[in-house]
Formats: structure tokens, sequence, C-alpha cells
């Protein structure tokens, strides 16, 4: 039995794992809101009482690890191997990002988990990037490994936001005011979809129904600008995803370059299914490809969205049953 799990700051996602015929068949899955609990292992206690032992674990935890414990970033939470091993009574126990656990997710992922906004040109055996938007913003990818590839953690969500334009010059001016210094993550993330509407509409007087309004200053105000922008019922909230999506284009352009991740850039995280018509309009391609000369080399880079929520499971999985080392790209690459 295999144990994987997606620790992340607004929920917390646990899978077990059964090996049949030589692959993984899940068997049990179970989501719980973080903040309901004081920690990870009080959830971890509830969702193995009565099962089977498990032999073993892997954890991807939002947040950087070092010398196997991870201080969560968006939640006031600290995980650690040691628990991990205690509470599941598992052999073996792999703490790792969340971002390599989605990474590790990629070889095995079938074609209809996946959306293409550019088909590319893959290279075999070429590095693959991960860019997941959610609660915050994470990054990861993959590198060729012998007979296969090796996940490998990063934390540049943090990076500076580094406007291109006036607009984007404007937004951080903005957000500078309200938070000091401005990551990449406090614009591409569901706060950060929230500062972009705030922004326009304070800024730029972008009109806006009543009910649309109130929707947008209630309990989920990124769901509803998501929905008033696709819809078209609001031109600030259909700005909000434009604005955002050429952003987040632009540094998946950038993720690109850094990783020379001609297996692909895949974006994952709950943001990008959501916002898939809005990617599918020329603002995400255009700002991914404007990088000067390298537009050419961006042009053959595949770019896909992931659309399967358990990803991050499978690769914790896998990368449990590989013990870190993954085969082969398959599909598109």
């Amino acid at each position: 039995m295999i144990l994987a799990c997606d620790v992340g700051g607004t929920n917390t996602r646990l899978a077990l794992y059964l090996r049949s015929g030589g692959a993984l068949a899940r068997a049990r899955t179970a989501t719980f809101r973080s903040a309901d609990f004081p920690g990870f292992e009080a959830i971890l206690r509830d969702f193995l009482q009565g099962e089977p032992a498990v032999e073993r674990a892997c954890v991807g935890a939002a947040g950087p690890v070092s010398e196997g414990r991870c201080r969560l970033t968006n939640i006031d939470w600290t995980v650690d191997e040691a628990s991990i091993r205690r509470c599941s009574g598992a052999r073996d126990v792999f703490l790792i990002n969340d971002l390599q656990a989605m990474a590790s997710s990629l070889p095995f992922l079938p074609p209809r988990s996946l959306s293409f906004l550019q088909e590319g040109a893959p290279q075999p055996r070429g590095n693959a990037a991960v860019l997941a938007a959610g609660t915050g913003l994470g990054e990861g990818f993959l590198v060729a490994s012998g007979g296969g590839y090796v996940p490998l953690a990063s934390e540049g969500g943090h990076v500076d936001f580094a406007p291109r334009n006036d607009r984007e010059e404007r937004l951080l001016a903005w957000m500078r005011g309200r938070y000091g210094r401005v990551s990449v993550e406090r614009v591409l993330s569901g706060p950060g979809l929230h500062d972009i509407h705030r922004f326009l509409r304070e800024s730029e007087g972008l009109p806006e129904p009543p009910e649309v309004a109130a929707a947008t200053g209630g309990r989920d105000p990124q769901r509803a600008i998501v929905a008033a922008g696709l819809s078209g019922e609001s031109a600030a909230c259909a700005e909000t995803l434009r604005t955002f999506c050429s952003v987040f284009g632009a540094v998946a352009g950038n993720l690109a370059l850094q990783y020379l991740a001609m297996g692909g850039v895949y974006l994952g995280g709950g943001i990008a299914p959501a916002l898939l018509p809005a990617l599918r309009e020329d603002g995400f391609l255009s700002s991914f490809l404007s990088k000067g000369r390298m537009s050419e080399l961006l042009a053959r880079v595949p770019v896909a969205v992931i659309l399967d929520p358990d990803a991050p499971l499978l690769g914790a999985a896998e990368y449990a049953a590989g013990g870190g080392v993954l085969r082969a790209l398959g599909g598109k690459s």
C-alpha cells in the first residue's frame, strides 16, 4: 500500500494506491479543509484509521523542504518525515515540495488529462516544467536522468514581479502600497486575481453591474470574477482575466527559457482549468512567445493545461513507487 498526500494552505488531499499488474490503482481518496485541523498529523490519523498497513508514503507539501522538514507557506503548519513515519507506519517516507509531486505526474498522465494551448515540437528527453497557480504560485521541473526523469523543486513563485507595460507598472505600484515587496505569486494566484480586479476597479474605473460587484466582494470573489469575466457580464472582470492571462503567459515563457523546457510547460493548480477559455485567447500565447530572439525557440515548446485535479496525488504515489526516479515522458513527448 502506498500513501500519497498533497498538503496545501487551503485543502489537504490524501489517497491510497495499490500495485495492480505493474501499475498503480487508487483505492481511496479524501479531501480535508486544512484550516479545520491543527496540523497535518491530525488529518493523517483521521484518514488512516482502520486502513491496512502502509509500506511507502510520499507527501507533497506547499513550501520549501529542507532536511526532511517543511514549513508551509500559506498556513502555519510544519510537516516532517519523522511524524509522517510515526503516524503512517510506513517503512519508506518521502517529503517533497508539492510542485515536485505535480511534476512527477507528467510521465503518467493520459492524454485526456491535458488540454494543449500550443502543440509545439517536443524534444524527446527534453526537460519539462510545471507552473501552478492556486492559493499561491508554484514551480517545478523534470530533468532527464538515466532512463527516466528526476523531479526537482523550486520556489520560483516568490521571485520579483517584473512589469512589462504601463498597466503592469501601475499594478506593481498599487500592490507595493499594500504589501511592500511584490512577488510573482502576489499577482498569479487566487488572491492575486482578486487584487487585479480591485486595482482595475479603483484605478481605471471599469464598470461592473451591482449584482456582480456584490458577488466579487463576497465570500468567494475569485469564482465570481472568473464567472463574470468569462460570460462578459462585467467589463472589469473580463479585463481582470485578460491581464491575469497575459502575466501568466509571460511568466510561463520565462520558465520555459530558464529550464529550457523543450519537453513542455504544463499549467497546474485550480486556476488554469477554470480559465481555459480565456487562456485560449491570444493574450496568453502572445505573452508566452514575446521573448525577442527566443520567440522562435518558444514556438517549439508544448504548452498544456493539466485538467486532472488528482495529478499531485498520482505524482506523489509514483515518486514513492520509484524512489524518486520516473520513467521517460510519454504521450506528446
